[in-house]
């Protein structure tokens, strides 16, 4: 037996991964991607690659080359303000840090250049997914058009199609959402948000409330506003009408420094809610032949800065395994799941752990000053 063509569901990080490093080892496959095209919105913001996940993935990607052309250098630098605006931590970019920061458009683009013309098929929404027996699946697109597959993976994301195959588990709301924003020119425009941020990311947290900034290319600073509270309180904010919608999230933020309340009021984008959902914790399942999952499919959990870094790694391992076990694909899905279910875990509880830090009466003091007992312990 060898390895059958791969049938991957969503052009994600992850999914690009695991198709490079199969291409790598010669293992074909196609990523269907429900957007029209690579440009059809935006990427998002930074993203810190790591030296212990996301990095190892690139490098099995045989990529590492292509990703330091993409980082921005200085970036990891970091600044932690208390809501007064007073600086706890002034951490500069040295150069010696294991996370250098990369936009993921910039990211997902070297993936994608490094794969063969047609491996991913865009414009392919999956409408339903059906189990065939005996380890095949049929995938069904927005259509009509199908594909039938003896390895299925989902790399879909939070809502996942592929999952249900797996697991009942669904994801549920985590207590907190964000409100993105952006501001452009920030040097000239707002320099007193950008003397804030500084050259790298800024933090400042309180109890349910928290702006957290980065600055991305050039002078544009990309904040992300936190608001514990229920889905309920969301839907009572008008995010079609910006202006409103800006004085409403500001207003949870009277009495903090200016410099930090621009980040919401300066913005020069329509504020962007996104709400934030989990997985369980110690979410599985028994293996079902011919398929599995890989990313925020498989462990989708609470922001803790590890998500895109181990859908990289879950697809590298997933291709690596797969080419290490060509005569028994059920033994590399095991021996996949096996190792990353584990670590998917471990991730989740470190973003409870992000969650109840919000208890805390002095979140920014404690934060700064645990920045300062890991730097100590290096």
């Amino acid at each position: 037996m060898t390895i059958p063509h791969v049938t991957i569901i969503g052009a994600g990080l992850g999914g690009l991964t695991l198709a490079r490093v199969l291409h790598v080892h010669g293992i074909p496959s196609t990523v269907y991607e429900g957007e029209p095209s690579p440009t059809a919105r935006s990427q998002g913001g930074m993203l810190d690659i790591h030296d212990y996940n996301g990095q190892l993935a690139l490098q099995e990607a045989g990529l590492m080359e292509e990703f330091h052309g993409i980082v921005l250098e200085g970036r990891q630098s970091l600044r932690v303000l208390d809501r007064d605006g007073t600086v706890l931590l002034d951490k500069a970019d040295d150069g010696t840090g294991g996370r250098p920061e990369a936009l993921r458009a910039d990211l997902r683009q070297i993936l994608l250049d490094s794969l063969p013309d047609g491996t991913v098929q865009w414009g392919h929404k999956v409408s339903g997914v059906r189990a065939l027996g005996e380890g095949r699946h049929e995938v069904g697109f927005d259509g009509g058009a199908t594909v039938v597959t003896s390895l299925l993976v989902g790399a879909d994301g939070a809502w996942s199609r592929v999952r249900p195959l797996l697991t009942d588990a669904t994801p549920q709301y985590v207590g907190r959402s964000v409100v993105e924003t952006y501001l452009y020119d920030a040097d000239t425009r707002h320099p007193a948000a950008a003397k804030a941020v500084g050259g790298g990311s800024l933090m400042a947290p309180s109890p349910g409330r928290e702006i957290f900034a980065h600055r991305e290319k050039g002078d544009t600073l990309h904040a992300y506003v936190g608001i514990a509270e229920p889905q309920e309180w969301f839907d009572g904010v008008d995010f079609t009408d910006a202006a409103a919608a800006t004085a409403r999230i500001a207003r949870e933020f009277d009495g903090w420094a200016p410099e930090l309340t621009a980040l919401i009021t300066d913005g020069d984008t329509a504020p962007v809610l996104r709400r934030l959902f989990a997985l369980p914790v110690e979410h599985r399942w028994e293996r079902k032949p011919g398929v599995t999952l890989i990313g925020d499919a498989a462990h989708l959990a609470a922001p803790n800065g590890e998500g895109a870094n181990l859908a990289m790694l879950d697809g590298a391992e997933l291709a690596t395994s797969l080419a290490a076990h060509p005569d028994d694909v059920e033994a590399a899905l095991a021996a996949y799941e096996q190792a990353m279910f584990p670590r998917g875990a471990e991730a989740a509880l470190e973003g409870i752990e992000h969650e109840q830090m919000d208890s805390d009466n002095n979140t920014a003091h404690a934060l700064a000053a645990l920045f300062e007992e890991y730097e100590k312990s290096r």
